[in-house]
């Protein structure tokens, strides 16, 4: 329990129903769903629409959706995988001819189908009570009206501003005056309202046929792009069984590749065989520890991780228990590997997380993404939508099972989670910020189980990232714990800003009530009734 001396916030506890997401916005709109009679999947399309408008830089309907679903909270954990494919005219010899050796994350070539909406309109139609267009009223209302822009969402937005201006389009909405909109001012986008009204009225179709389809295509392919509207008509999300692992006999739930979870479980693996709580949770050994399992399952997932659609990537192989064991025994407790781990994307910190358990205890576990701060920068000027650069994710190495093709779908960073334990949902949670996820799901995982954390002090705690020959620490890490990491061999810094941001919800099944908590590293909040 935390110290009521010192600044924080507290768990919040509630019996009917739960929110957690990175905006008060969007927990405000999901727990007026779920007050109206909303399922949890309602609530969580409500309040991704929102964060779509409220959280530009973050999310949006050009992005893209992975969720997963239990009903009741007992028994089978469903997914679905709500992410775009590469349109069809883009091959690797789409690159070879214009001398490109890796893919610019505002180009053209970086825009993937956005999966979000169809993803929105499917979960809809299959496991809520409300319309479409209820679900998007609030967003539709915020984007029509104007909104408050919220401290981290106005210090990104800043940072933001030259990729912003680089586009007509986006200069034009998101620049208004010139510059990117102060903390506290108004902002408004009516261009994105209407389309949300008209996704609310004709469903999917509003985005991927028609006028909006139209100006999305327009917009690529007058820089290049080989989009076409079928690629957008022929879009499809599909449901998937989430992959597990077992960690201290809780059965953890991840979205199957394309999606990088994956990397999640391997991390848990490895990590399970060492008595991290006799270590202490901010001690120099556990942060020690972290790190070399990142260095193994990064680099795992960097030679494995594809679409399963296109390529055989070895999930048996990667969650086996006993090769977990064999990864583990190369790890030394006291001296850092000379081993790293290439990021094939810039690091960022973007993407939203939400979560949401109803009064019937249906939990849906909601990550939706436009990948880096406002995607590509580029924006459908007539409809508003701004378009994710997932493609980036791409490699364009030969061979590669993650080498760009057409119709195929991007390694993609995004991973809800949710957590098991007696074949009842234990928790639903998941921590945002590109490639830190994984770690991030380890960590707060671990926080949890291992050191007896609730959901808020779980993602207070301070984090560390190794990545691309560095350890990122957070400037809550012990100064003795850094001292002792650079001892052991580990290039350690300071990070700049924060690591990701995040959200929880456990099921407390005995007393028949929530808990939830989110991050103070976003603008967002945890609400309960």
């Amino acid at each position: 329990m935390r110290s009521f001396h010192l600044p924080g916030r507290s768990t919040v506890h509630g019996a009917n129903g739960a929110a957690a997401t990175s905006h008060p916005a969007a927990t405000l709109a999901a727990i007026d769903i779920l007050r109206a009679g909303g399922t949890a999947v309602d609530a969580a399309v409500a309040a991704a629409a929102v964060l779509a408008v409220v959280e530009p830089g973050s999310t949006g309907i050009g992005g893209d959706v992975f969720a997963l679903y239990c009903k009741g909270g007992t028994g089978e954990v469903i997914g679905y995988n709500g992410s775009g494919r590469a349109p069809t005219g883009l091959t690797p010899e789409v690159f070879r001819a214009a001398g490109l050796k890796d893919i610019p994350l505002t180009s053209p070539h970086a825009v993937t189908v956005p999966g979000a909406v169809e993803a929105w309109d499917r979960l809809v139609r299959d496991h809520g009570r409300k319309t479409l267009a209820e679900n998007l009223a609030a967003a539709a209302t915020y984007a029509e009206d104007g909104y408050a822009i919220s401290p981290r969402v106005g210090h990104d937005w800043a940072g933001a501003a030259g990729k912003l201006a680089a586009n007509a389009a986006s200069k034009a909405i998101f620049l208004p005056g010139g510059r990117a909109p102060a903390v506290g001012e108004r902002h408004r986008q009516p261009q994105l309202g209407a389309t949300l009204r008209a996704i609310g009225r004709d469903g999917a179709r509003a985005l991927y046929e028609g006028e909006v389809a139209q100006d999305i295509v327009e917009a690529l392919r007058a820089l290049g792009g080989t989009h076409q509207l079928s690629d957008l008509a022929t879009h499809r999300g599909e449901y998937v069984t989430p992959i597990t692992t077992t960690y201290r006999d809780h059965t953890c739930f991840q979205i199957p590749p394309n999606g990088h979870g994956i990397t999640a479980l391997i991390l848990l693996n490895i990590l399970e065989g060492f008595d991290l709580k006799a270590q202490g949770p901010l001690s120099a050994d556990r942060l020690h520890l972290f790190a070399e399992a990142t260095k193994l399952a990064f680099g795992l997932r960097n030679r494995y991780v594809a679409d399963m659609a296109k390529a055989d990537v070895p999930v048996a192989a990667l969650l086996d228990k006993a090769q977990a064991a064999r990864w583990r025994a190369t790890i030394s407790p006291s001296q850092a590997s000379a081993a790293s781990w290439s990021n094939n994307a810039a690091l960022h910190k973007d993407t939203v997380y939400l979560t949401v358990v109803d009064r019937d205890r249906n939990v849906c576990s909601f990550i939706n993404s436009l990948f880096h701060g406002f995607g590509s920068g580029i924006c459908a000027p007539r409809s508003g939508v701004m378009l994710q650069n997932r493609g980036a994710g791409f490699t364009l190495e030969d061979g590669h099972p993650n080498q760009v093709a057409p119709g195929k779908r991007p390694l993609h960073t995004i991973i809800p989670g949710m957590v098991q334990r007696d074949g009842r949902v234990f928790a639903s949670y998941g921590v945002m910020g590109g490639q830190f996820q994984p770690v991030g799901h380890a960590w707060v995982l671990g926080n949890v189980i291992d050191f007896g954390c609730d959901p808020q002090e779980a993602i207070d705690m301070p984090r560390a990232f190794f990545a691309d020959g560095v350890y990122g620490l957070e400037e809550g890490v012990p100064e003795a714990a850094a001292q002792e990491l650079a001892r052991r061999g580990h290039p350690v810094k300071r990070a700049d800003s924060p690591w990701g941001g995040g959200q929880m919800i456990m099921l407390d099944w005995k007393n028949g009530t929530l808990m939830a908590g989110s991050d103070p590293r976003k603008d967002g909040c945890a609400l309960a009734y």
